[in-house]
């Protein structure tokens, strides 16, 4: 079983549990339960390696610099237990590990210069970033490297230290990290733990945390929002996203049809800035849902490790009774299956799903799916789908998609929405911040504002005359 890394040291839990390979719907490993005493010791050895760890970038450069490079250099073991725990085809885990190592190089690379306000004969004020001190990073079971590296690698650079815990479902690939890192960071920098409820709560409520990092649900990020206010803890949340893709009627069904289906169904739509809401105009609904149906026919699901997945399962049980109920819930209010609408009968494998003939106040439309599903909404006046698009709680993502892109930059600033893409979907890029409004989430990552994040600001004020 493969161990914790805590203050330094690989250690066991308290005890074990099991851990589904989604494939199959069965176990396949063990991982370790963090036990209370072991929780207080990973979070007093990163309190203790605070003081030293934060003086010196240069070394924290190096130290993230030989992170990476484990990683890359183990990145085949690594990605066959992301597969098992998590999925998604080989090839697509691959791509996450070796991401993750790209993550970490690039926030060794960030920068966080002191910046001059005034500097005059009477007074010179300077504003420097400085670090919390013990950053909470917990990561959900979608993109678990990925996400646990980027929030890992973002806190260090600006001097924090850091306790990690992933999912219970995916807790083995991070795990992995964890034995393959051990002697690239001085000890308490990071510390690795795992467990199931409520290990995350006693994480966040601990009074030596001072920020939380947080990915998942919005019911969650709710109740870590509520754990932090005792303590006026500060956090950055990014939560779920029930994100529009709008098509106007220049636009050729034929043309944009992968685009969009690999925009919705990437890792099998467990993506929260997937598309989730297809609004297309009415003079061409019909094209492209045929388009649509037939591509969601011909991409084989399955499992992970075997040849010719280019789609895994919905990761885990809740989650996959979660996208069969809005399925079923849809069919009966009505809608019409265009492609899937059944499980597949391996694990918890399901059918790539294409919906139409939905109204807005179906629950597959007003909820975030999370999964293999994609509804399409007819519409007719473009006032009247941006209104819709907003209808919403959710404002991670979205997308317009046409001919005419000056038209295009005009809707995309009507959209509430943190991110609007043009043509295109799940197009993130490192140089630009990631988040989201209203129920999706309160703070960025991403680019310099996820470093600014991970800092706080003081001001010195130097009287000269």
């Amino acid at each position: 079983m493969l161990k914790m890394l805590i203050n330094g040291q690989l250690c066991d839990g308290e005890g074990s549990f099991a851990v589904i390979n989604p494939a199959t719907g069965k176990g396949f490993a063990e991982a370790p339960e963090c036990g209370p005493a072991q929780l207080e010791q990973a979070i007093e050895g990163a309190n203790n390696a605070f003081t030293s760890w934060r003086q010196d970038i240069d070394a924290r450069r190096n130290a993230l610099k030989s992170m990476a490079e484990k990683i890359q250099a183990n990145s085949d073991e690594i990605a066959a237990l992301l597969t098992q725990e998590q999925g998604k085809p080989l090839k697509n885990a691959k791509q996450e590990v070796m991401g993750a190592s790209l993550q970490i190089q690039f926030a060794a690379s960030a920068q966080l210069p002191d910046e001059v306000l005034q500097d005059t004969d009477q007074a010179f004020i300077k504003l420097i970033r400085k670090p919390y001190g013990v950053v909470a990073a917990i990561t959900p079971w979608n993109f678990p490297i990925a996400i646990a590296m980027g929030k890992v690698a973002t806190a260090l650079i600006a001097g924090n230290t850091v306790v990690l815990k992933p999912s219970p479902f995916t807790p083995l690939s991070t795990l992995k990290i964890a034995q393959v890192i051990q002697e690239a960071l001085p000890p308490g920098v990071l510390n690795i733990i795992t467990g199931s409820d409520p290990l995350g709560a006693s994480l966040t409520a601990h009074p030596l945390i001072r920020k939380i990092d947080f990915t998942g649900s919005v019911g969650t990020g709710k109740r870590v929002a509520a754990a932090a206010a005792p303590d006026l803890k500060r956090y950055t949340l990014e939560l779920g996203g029930n994100d529009p893709a709008i098509v106007l009627p220049d636009a050729n069904p034929a043309k944009i049809a992968k685009a969009i289906f690999w925009g919705a169904f990437a890792n099998s739509g467990q993506v929260c800035i997937a598309a989730k809401r297809l609004y297309v105009h009415a003079s061409i609904k019909d094209q492209l849902t045929a388009e649509l149906a037939t591509l969601a026919e011909s991409v084989k699901v399955g499992n992970g490790l075997e040849d010719g997945t280019l789609l895994g399962p919905i990761n885990n049980q809740p989650q996959f009774d979660r996208v069969s109920g809005l399925v079923e819930d849809a069919i009966k209010s009505g809608a019409r299956v265009a492609a899937g609408g059944e499980a597949l009968g391996q694990g918890f494998c399901y059918k790539n799903t294409i919906l139409t003939d939905l109204d807005d106040d179906a629950r597959i439309v007003q909820e975030e799916q999370f999964g293999p599903v994609l509804p399409i909404l007819s519409y007719t006046d473009i006032d009247d789908v941006i209104e819709r698009a907003n209808s919403t709680h959710f404002g991670l993502g979205s997308s317009i998609w046409t001919e005419d892109l000056q038209q295009a930059e005009t809707l995309a600033g009507r959209i509430e929405a943190g991110t609007t893409w043009v043509n295109q979907h799940l197009a993130l890029s490192p140089l630009a911040p990631f988040g989201g409004t209203k129920w999706s989430g309160i703070g960025y990552i991403g680019g310099k504002w996820g470093v600014e994040g991970a800092t706080q600001l003081q001001v010195i004020n130097i009287k000269r005359a």
